[in-house]
Parts: structure tokens; C-alpha cells; sequence
């Protein structure tokens, strides 16, 4: 039955299409950029259904080992416990846990869709690439990886120390992408041994991810000596020997990051007698992970916070020290990074330095396309499509920092792809927002009687022991404190109506879905609101007291009217009575004698 609706009914639709707060992401899942339903597998842990947790991250994520451990996790900046309590939960922590004691090949989603009959190359088998790479294979395109390295994982497998990330952590999460089909080409390089046109002349699209494999070294007085090196470099080596050729006994690590202290707990690890962090922060503002910090510190690791080494003093080619001076400010007037110095010296001894002050991508296009700052390649910031037709960059490539964003990248790229292999537009109904982390806005206060809950901590091998072993460091949680830690989450999604009546779980999600597809279709089945019994319950507990009962009472009218004053239900005879006698106004849709 066709009906026209009143515009009270249109207002009102609107109104809760439009602000419901069901429809809102949690902050977790709308901060992560891959938009993990923490929440859900977060709730299976603590019922104690660890397949139906790692069915629910790998939906998104097909390495939750692997960023349970070494994620940088911004959801946890947004989680509502630390907004509140300054005690975020442990939600990477938790991902790990299920991980670590539920997930097997026989979970895993091997579908993929109908060959399309195009052929896609991925340059790079990073975070970013491999994500590509899965997504368009099961789109149903055929996928081949080329990696200049000898192993699979870029940055997460020779950037990553292995007391944080195990090798055999990633080689099983890897073996997803063989069981889809996907090929792999290793120790190829892009730009050396095949070109970028060769590549785009070879596959119908191309998809760079190749990173930011080049470590940065300051050019100072000193900076060419023998054992002055780079992040990027000594952590490769490390991952490989599990040592550095260039390493002395008394190490200086040049930076503030979650790399820098890598390069100075490996350097503990492989042998060095003392390591030194001098970093141009002071210790409030440390760019590293709190974890990451504090693990340095307990294993020793010395600092100097708001120094930066203004020369390498040197013999024979090697060095004997560093010049430090201290910084009064990181940026200048207009905001710009450009450190302050002061006039006040003084002088570490050392004998190794290492800088992990950032990373520059590879120029592997041979200057086909523009780069920018670090090398990163210039791309259209939405589809990540560059100059060259049928190639798109995405990862560190074209600036991502971290894992997480770096597989989001890889997922709008992949998407971007597809689209031009089958001819369609990059960007027509394309939510952008939905392809990156974003601010939610979920708005219910917190309740009044919320405790704040002492957040879990991950079981540490002893200092001592841990300190000169690259075996794994963190064990994890055990079953115990995984269950006291997933019972301090909030649950922070709007579902209170939903849990007062029966006849909202019958037909929606949640009133705001149930709406917006009444405002799409400007119809709906005349069940829905017959459904309904007018308790008001729902607009009681609703954050935004939406009057979901007159909604749904003007509807009936809408429907009476339409249907020549009657119930447009059937068993509905015996209204007719009561409109005849004007009992009953709930059906009724004139007075006697008036409209």
C-alpha cells in the first residue's frame, strides 16, 4: 500500500535518522583506521568465546598477533577509560590474547570472488601491500608480490625487534595470503632489476607499498665516521644476526620514538656494555609509546631528555663521543619543526651512534612521479592514485607512520584499484571518512555509578633475564587477567532501547537504521508501527529522548487514512466498531463533523 506520510512523521524520522546514537561508531573501533569491532570481540573474550574473537578481528585484520604486539594502538588513546579514568583498556593486549590462544587456519575466511581476469602487481609486502594485495584478490583479481627482500613482511619483519614481534608470529599470519592464491616474487627490486613500466605494461594495475626502507643520519661534523649508522640499517641487521657490525660496547641512540627504543634495547641485547638515548624532548613529551619508554628504562637504558647532538667527535675514523646542546624548543614561531637551541654544551663518550630520527622512501619510479618531503610520493590524498595511470602508492610510500594506518592505506588503495579495473568511477558513492580513522560522534555520558577499574598488565620475563635475550619479552596475558581486563571495558554503544523492547529487535538494529531506510524508501511495512504498543519506554532511557511511539502512532494514521479509514492490518475488523462509535482515537482519523 502506497501512503503518503504526514510531515510530522518525515520531522521525526529525520530527527532520529539523523542523531541516533545507535548508528555511532565506539570510539575504538572509529579511531582504529581499519575500524576493528573491538567492542564485539572484546565482549567474546569476556564470555569466553575465543573463535567467535578472532572471527571478529580478522573481519578487518588478518594479523591479530602481530599488532596485538607491536600495534600503536589509537584506539586506546580514545578509549573512554583513559578520556575518563586516564586508565585506557588494554585492547591490543586483549586482541593478542585471543590470538595467541584461539586462532587457527580453520578460522579463517578463504573465499574469494570470481576471476575477473585482470592481473594486479603489489610492490612491497609490508602491512600496506599484503592488506592490498588480499583485498584485491578477493575481488577476484589475480595478485603477485614483489619484494625486494628476502623474506615477507617489510618493516614488521627487519624493523621490528624479534623479543617484540617473533618471527614465526608473522610467517603464520602470513601463510593467509598463500592460502588465497596470491604469489610471491622475493628478492626482486623495483627500479633496479624490472622498472616500474615494465610492471604497468606487464599487469593491468600496479600498486606501490614499498615503505620507507632509507634510515636518516643528521649531517653534523663527524656524522661519516665508522660506526655511525641508522636505524633502518642496524635493525635489519639485527633481525637477521641478531647483531650489528658497527656496533661497539657503549651505544648512542639518536631519537624519541618507539624506534629509537628498539635500536637501544636490541643494542642491550646484542652486547653493547651501555646505551644512551639523547633525544630533543623532554620526558612529557616523548613521541614513544609509555610501554616502550618504560621498558628501556628498567632495562637500563640511560637518557638525556632536551639534548641534541650537535657534533661526533672522532679517532681513527671512529667514534669517541658526541657534542650535545640543549633544546629550548622543538618548533619555531609560525609551528614549524625546526629545534631551538641553547648555549649550554656538554659531552657523552660512545662509541657507537645510531639515528633514528625518520625514514625516506626509495625513489623506485625512476622520477616518473613527484615526491615530496622524506620521498613520499604525491597522490591524490582520497583514492591514493598517482600521475600514472593505473598505479596507486600506498603505506609509508605515501605517509603513513604506523602499521594500522598503513593496512588502511593499503585497503583504499586496493579499492581504488578495483574500481579502475572495472571501469568505475574512483570516487562516486564513496565514503572517504569510513577509509581512515575518524572522530566518532557517540555522545552518552558515562553512568554516574562507573568505577574506574585498575587496568591489567601483560606478564614481563624478568628484567634481568630479558634484557640479553632476543627471545619474546612479553608473554602476554594469562586467562585470569584477559577476563578482569575485558570486564573494564564500557561497551560504548547506544543500545538501551533495544534492550526495552522486543519489537525494535524484530526489525532493525537500531531506531536510527530502522529511519534512515524509512526516509530512503519513503515507505515502510505497515507492521512496524503496529508493532509498536506506545509503552514510551524507549524514549525514557534514549540519551535524546526521541518519541519513537509518535513516530509510529502517526504512522497508523497515515495508514488509516490511506486505506479509507481503516486498519490496513488484517484481525484489525473489530476497530471499525470503535471508529463508528469514536472509542478509540489511536485509530480514528476524523471526529464526528470535522476533518
Amino acid at each position: 500500500m502506497a501512503v503518503q506520510f504526514a510531515e510530522k512523521v518525515y520531522a521525526l524520522a529525520k530527527e532520529i535518522a539523523e542523531d541516533c546514537q545507535g548508528l555511532e561508531a565506539p570510539f575504538c573501533a572509529a579511531e582504529c583506521p581499519m575500524h576493528t569491532d573491538a567492542l564485539s570481540y572484546i565482549r567474546h573474550i569476556r564470555e569466553g568465546r575465543l573463535d567467535d574473537a578472532v572471527r571478529t578481528i580478522r573481519e578487518k585484520l588478518f594479523l591479530p598477533g602481530t599488532l596485538g604486539r607491536i600495534c600503536a594502538h589509537p584506539c586506546e588513546k580514545e578509549c573512554r577509560r583513559e578520556t575518563e579514568f586516564k586508565q585506557p583498556l588494554a585492547i591490543a593486549a586483549l586482541k593478542r590474547y585471543a590470538a595467541d590462544k584461539a586462532d587457527r587456519v580453520e578460522l579463517w575466511d578463504l573465499s574469494v570472488g570470481s576471476d575477473t581476469g585482470k592481473r594486479v602487481v603489489v610492490v612491497g609486502s609490508g602491512p600496506a601491500g599484503a592488506q592490498a594485495a588480499i583485498d584485491l584478490r578477493k575481488a577476484g583479481h589475480q595478485v603477485t608480490v614483489y619484494e625486494k627482500l628476502s623474506v615477507r613482511g617489510g618493516m614488521l619483519r627487519v624493523g621490528m625487534p624479534s623479543y617484540r614481534l617473533p618471527p614465526k608470529v608473522l610467517e603464520f599470519e602470513y601463510e593467509y595470503l598463500d592460502r588465497l592464491g596470491i604469489q610471491f616474487k622475493l628478492g626482486v627490486e623495483v627500479g633496479k632489476e624490472v622498472s616500474l613500466d615494465d610492471l604497468r605494461a606487464e599487469f593491468d594495475a600496479v600498486i606501490l607499498a614499498h615503505g620507507a626502507h632509507q634510515g636518516v643520519v643528521a649531517q653534523v661534523e663527524g656524522c661519516y665516521s665508522q660506526g655511525v649508522t641508522n636505524a633502518v640499517d642496524f635493525l635489519r641487521e639485527m633481525a637477521f644476526t641478531q647483531g650489528c657490525s658497527a656496533m661497539g660496547k657503549n651505544v648512542l641512540v639518536i631519537g624519541g620514538g618507539d624506534v629509537a627504543m628498539d635500536c637501544a634495547r636490541s643494542a642491550l641485547r646484542a652486547g653493547a656494555d651501555a646505551v644512551r638515548i639523547v633525544c630533543l624532548e623532554n620526558e612529557c613529551e616523548l613521541p614513544a609509546s609509555r610501554e616502550e619508554h618504560a621498558a628501556a628504562i628498567e632495562e637500563g637504558v640511560q637518557f638525556d631528555y632536551g639534548w641534541c647532538v650537535d657534533a661526533i667527535h672522532e679517532r681513527d675514523c671512529r667514534p669517541t663521543g658526541a657534542r650535545l646542546k640543549n633544546c629550548l624548543a622543538l618548533k619555531d614561531e609560525s609551528g614549524k619543526f625546526n629545534p631551538q637551541l641553547g648555549d649550554a654544551v656538554r659531552a657523552v663518550e660512545c662509541d657507537t651512534i645510531v639515528y633514528a630520527i625518520g625514514q625516506r622512501v626509495a625513489d623506485i619510479a625512476n622520477g616518473r612521479l613527484p615526491q615530496g618531503g622524506g620521498g613520499r610520493y604525491r597522490v591524490d590524498p582520497d583514492t591514493l592514485a598517482s600521475d600514472i595511470v593505473g598505479v596507486f602508492v600506498a603505506g609509508d610510500a605515501a605517509g603513513t607512520t604506523i602499521a594500522i594506518e598503513a593496512m588502511a592505506h593499503g585497503r583504499k588503495a586496493a579499492l581504488s584499484a578495483d574500481r579502475f579495473l572495472r571501469g568505475i568511477s574512483l570516487i562516486a558513492e564513496r565514503n572517504f571518512k569510513l577509509e581512515a580513522g575518524y572522530k566518532t560522534r557517540y555522545d552518552v555520558p558515562v553512568p554516574e555509578d562507573t568505577k574506574d577499574l585498575v587496568r591489567q598488565h601483560t606478564r614481563l620475563v624478568e628484567v634481568g633475564v630479558r634484557r640479553r635475550s632476543f627471545a619474546e619479552s612479553d608473554l602476554g596475558f594469562d586467562d585470569a587477567t584477559a577476563l578482569s581486563e575485558a570486564q573494564r571495558c564500557l561497551e560504548c554503544e547506544c543500545k538501551e532501547c533495544m534492550q526495552e523492547c522486543l519489537m525494535l529487535n524484530e526489525f532493525t538494529g537500531c531506531p536510527g537504521e530502522l529511519f534512515g531506510v524509512f526516509l530512503a524508501k519513503q515507505q515502510v511495512d505497515a507492521l512496524v508501527p503496529y508493532s509498536c504498543n506506545l509503552c514510551n519506554q524507549c524514549t525514557l532511557v534514549c540519551p535524546k529522548e526521541f518519541k519513537l511511539a509518535d513516530a509510529f502512532m502517526s504512522m497508523r494514521k497515515d495508514f488509516v487514512r490511506a486505506n479509507k479509514g481503516r486498519s490496513p492490518m488484517k484481525g484489525h475488523g473489530a476497530i471499525d466498531i470503535h471508529q463508528k462509535l469514536s472509542f478509540s482515537r489511536v485509530f480514528t482519523i476524523k471526529r464526528k463533523g470535522r476533518e
